[in-house]
């Protein structure tokens, strides 16, 4: 197996103990972790746009003449998708939609974020640890969120625990 997987599968397995440790915490500390989830997503939305925009897109721009293309069109098809999802969905089913959307968005998110690693080890050592830094921070409050978001769409605690979990 090359090396560079082998990091991959490595912070893949970190990122899922932390978002074990999340669901963990706000299971325990369930008012505390509500009250402060938002505190959460700010922080990981931070570190997130941080390195990409100070190291993940820079790379990409010196590697691919066709980068901000692919840039560009990756923000407008989650834009549309985010626009489709709230004119279609949101209205017809508001409690549901709540949590479904975030959990569908996760599930995709969490491929990626695979992919993503196995992308940047592939590339260095040291792009493939400073995104799984940065990817691995967002898991906590990640999976705090999903949950949270679950729970008040009308999920059980358990159901919420373990979808918020895959």
């Amino acid at each position: 197996m090359n090396t560079h997987y082998g990091y991959a599968i490595l912070a893949s397995l970190l990122a899922a103990g932390v978002t074990t440790t999340g669901l963990y915490v706000i299971r325990r500390f369930g008012a505390w972790g509500q009250y402060n989830a938002s505190y959460f997503s700010c922080f990981a939305a931070g570190v997130l746009i941080s390195v990409a925009f100070l190291h993940i897109i820079p790379h990409a721009l010196h590697m691919n003449e066709q980068a901000p293309v692919y840039l560009l069109g990756g923000y407008l098809a989650f834009h549309l998708l985010n626009r489709f999802i709230h004119a279609y969905v949101c209205d017809s089913t508001p409690d549901t939609a709540i949590g479904l959307i975030p959990l569908l968005g996760i599930g995709l998110h969490s491929t990626l974020d695979g992919v993503v690693y196995a992308i940047t080890f592939s590339v260095s050592v040291l792009t493939g640890t400073l995104a799984g830094i940065g990817m691995v921070l967002h898991e906590f409050p990640e999976g705090i969120v999903t949950y949270v978001l679950l729970l008040r769409s009308g999920f059980t605690t358990k159901k919420s625990w373990l979808l918020a979990f895959l």
